[in-house]
């Protein structure tokens, strides 16, 4: 059910509000281009800048407009367990298909207390899938408390950033060959789905769904150099859109591929510099969307 290229969606804002209208037409276009699932309310959905209210309505819309026809992951980290369990309830009555969670960020707790944080939100019956982010966290779910996550029933799986695919091996043998792994890093996910993943939840597929998505489905079929051939034309935007603080250079790209799209951010996030901008121009005409 989860696999392929899924899109960590980008939320709209215009005039300092979530621009639904804009939302709903950017998540059909994801559809039409191939996503094979939906992210919103991640990192680059700028989910710490939303209010509850907008949280719940962000996916909403996602589970709206995707009408079954994908799968769609509500984002539901919080640091705060309680409110990480009121943000999972919002995705099930939703109609989420799933919530993607984070351990514990900036309260830095141990192992044990990981395990206690993610083992609540996966006691509310709906899918879990973690999100080890150590650069943002600055926590690690270590495989040992991976492996005893994944023995929960509702526990299918993780969206891996790391940036170790070693990992990706360690935790096949630790949760099994069927927990989910996901890449949570465009730029090494030709490496961790040789390795046994099945797909990344993609900044750039934001901008570049289909080339995304063709990417990710010549990797399920073997078609290995199909796929470098890809990654090759797409290496050069994963790095561009990490070229300043995410989401902004994204934001900015696909405000260049569709033009409609409006490029706002919310603070702390500022606008890309223009050698981000500049950056991020030549990685979209290397990839043929310019």
């Amino acid at each position: 059910m989860f696999f392929g290229s899924i899109p960590a969606l980008v939320t709209p804002f215009q005039g300092g509000r979530v621009a639904e209208d804009t939302f709903r037409e950017f998540v059909e276009w994801q559809i039409d281009q191939g996503s094979n699932a939906l992210v919103p309310c991640g990192t680059t959905g700028e989910a710490a800048t939303l209010s509850t209210d907008e949280h719940r309505r962000v996916v909403e819309i996602a589970v709206e407009v995707a009408r079954g026809r994908v799968p769609v992951i509500a984002g539901c980290g919080s640091n705060n367990t309680a409110h990480a369990i009121e943000l999972t309830k919002i995705a099930k009555d939703s109609g989420a298909d799933a919530a993607l969670h984070v351990p514990p960020y900036y309260n830095r707790p141990n192992q044990d207390g990981i395990y206690l944080h993610l083992s609540a939100v996966a006691d509310l019956d709906i899918p879990v899938i973690l999100y080890n982010v150590p650069a943002r966290t600055i926590t690690d779910i270590a495989v040992d408390t991976m492996a005893k996550l994944s023995r929960l029933p509702n526990v299918i799986g993780v969206k891996d950033a790391t940036g170790n695919l070693a990992r990706v091996s360690a935790q096949r043998e630790a949760c099994g060959h069927e927990f989910i792994q996901l890449s949570g890093n465009d730029d090494m996910a030709l490496g961790f789905n040789a390795m046994g993943g099945r797909g990344c939840i993609s900044v750039t597929a934001n901008v570049a769904p289909k080339l995304c998505s063709q990417f990710q489905e010549a990797t399920r079929e073997g078609r290995w150099d199909e796929a470098l051939e890809l990654q090759d034309r797409l290496f050069p935007l994963h790095a561009a859109l990490f070229s300043d603080a995410s989401p902004g250079p994204v934001k900015y790209a696909v405000s260049r591929v569709k033009n409609d799209f409006p490029a706002d951010l919310r603070a702390p996030m500022t606008e890309p510099s223009q050698a981000s901008k500049a950056a991020v121009d030549a990685a979209l005409a290397h990839a043929g969307l310019l």
